[in-house]
């Protein structure tokens, strides 16, 4: 058995390793620039906080870490993305051995999840739908460690990871709400251990920096969450509409992965025994937050944006192996590794075709060489280095990952008292945005760069 166990374990070894070269060096060779979110992510690191207007603020601790290592080199910001994935991966296999006795099993959980675009293809964008795939699969594997073995510290862990999982993405919660389901089980059978209430502890106190921040910011990043669903939007339709776009959506996304299960099964059709907490908790875990997310559109009418779901499904490999271990038929496995193959090599190659026959991606921008005709003409005019980039993220933020003294991006333009009081410091500014905003208010050395205008402020040679 543990020679077996060990062969299935090397297997997986090479799958990750295989699935962490393709995905590092199919982007790096196809992109010219990082992708949005990426750069998004690099702007805020350059100003650390507990907070953003968007998001919280673990996805901006991360990157801004990797960038101290790497600096600006691409290629890190993509195999940081993978670390993510693979690591997500192997916390699921090792999940995987409380439910099945055959390592098979295992390995097939994690190799269906290539069957969902969310774990491939999507990948190289390090955002923050990414960033809460470990905490997500960290916090079920310690809440399951916590329930089955009621040890503290299993406990404790499970309560810093579902924190960390808030602190990468709210919609975290709607894991939390699935694991509240499965404590009602637990409560309605009369078998709720109270001492998992320890983990609220740390939960808290990785928390309460942010909820200050929110607090002492109007809770502007929640209202962001808010204004991106079109919760503002009242056409009463959209109570209808919004949800089934939706269900259309994830069942689009399903059909490779249930693709790959058919080749697997001799039989779709099995019989659930309700009375298995194993199933419960698998339940409660992949099919609720699903169900209550479909809720949330239709109750509210709002659009659920098809990249929000990146981790709710990474753990429908163990779902569907659990149910449908019994009809696994061995000798259909090399089926199932032929239709793996298949999607394992085609998204890639999909990837590379689109990014280099479409040239108007966010990927395409000429952003290192945008930022190189900028510092020429700081060096030319100032003698100070470039502290400040003010604009958007996207245009701003590809300034701070490319200058060569990695100012900090601060967003100076949406407040007129900020702009004022940055430029009586006479720090060295670098601002970007439209020409014709800039051009009303900057009168020092401005020019014109593709799309945007650039306004430099500093101390002249």
């Amino acid at each position: 058995m543990q020679i077996k166990k060990n062969i299935f374990n090397r297997n997986l070894i090479i799958f990750l390793f295989l699935h962490t070269i393709i995905w590092v060096l199919v982007p790096s060779i196809s992109n010219v620039n990082l992708p949005l979110d990426t750069i998004e992510a690099l702007a805020w690191g350059s100003n650390l906080d507990w907070g953003y207007s968007k998001h919280p603020p673990i996805s901006a601790f991360v990157v801004e870490f990797f960038y101290r290592i790497f600096g600006s080199k691409d290629w890190a910001y993509y195999f940081l993305s993978q670390i993510f994935v693979v690591l997500s991966f192997i916390i699921i296999f090792k999940f995987c051995e409380d439910f099945f006795k055959d390592p098979i099993h295992s390995l097939i959980s994690v190799l269906l999840l290539e069957g969902i675009f969310f774990y491939n293809f999507t990948t190289p964008e390090f955002n923050v739908n990414v960033c809460q795939l470990p905490f997500w699969a960290l916090s079920v594997f310690y809440f399951w460690k916590g329930f089955k073995n009621n040890n503290t510290i299993d406990w404790l862990l499970f309560g810093v990871f579902a924190g960390l999982g808030i602190l990468s993405k709210y919609l975290f919660i709607y894991l939390l709400i699935g694991i509240d389901i499965f404590f009602i089980y637990l409560i309605i059978n009369k078998k709720f251990n109270y001492k998992c209430l320890i983990s609220l502890i740390p939960f808290l106190i990785v928390l309460l920096p942010h909820i200050i921040w929110l607090v002492e910011n109007n809770y502007i990043s929640i209202a962001y969450a808010f204004e991106r669903t079109g919760l503002s939007d009242t056409k009463f339709s959209n109570h209808f509409v919004q949800p089934f776009i939706f269900l259309g959506k994830q069942i689009g996304i399903l059909v490779p992965f249930f693709l790959m299960l058919l080749f697997l099964v001799s039989k779709i059709k099995t019989k659930l025994n309700f009375k298995d907490k194993k199933l419960i908790f698998l339940l409660a875990i992949n099919i609720a937050p699903i169900v209550l997310i479909f809720l949330t559109s239709l109750i509210l009418g709002v659009k659920i944006r098809t990249m929000w779901m990146t981790p709710f499904y990474l753990f429908w490999g163990v779902l569907a192996v659990y149910v449908f271990k019994k009809k696994i038929i061995v000798k259909k496995l090399k089926y199932f590794i032929y239709v793996f193959s298949i999607l394992f090599f085609i998204s890639p190659i999909s990837y590379y075709y689109i990014s280099v026959t479409n040239n108007e991606k966010k990927t395409d921008y000429p952003g290192k060489k945008i930022s190189e005709i900028v510092q020429q003409k700081w060096d030319r005019n100032f003698k100070n280095k470039i502290e400040i980039v003010a604009g958007d993220e996207w245009f701003a933020g590809n300034l701070s990952y490319h200058l060569k003294s990695r100012p900090i991006w601060d967003n100076i333009l949406e407040s007129e008292n900020k702009f004022l009081n940055y430029i009586n410091k006479k720090s060295g500014i670098v601002i970007i945005a439209e020409e014709e905003i800039l051009s009303k208010v900057c009168s020092t050395l401005f020019f014109k760069v593709e799309s945007q205008g650039v306004c430099m402020i500093g101390i002249k040679k």
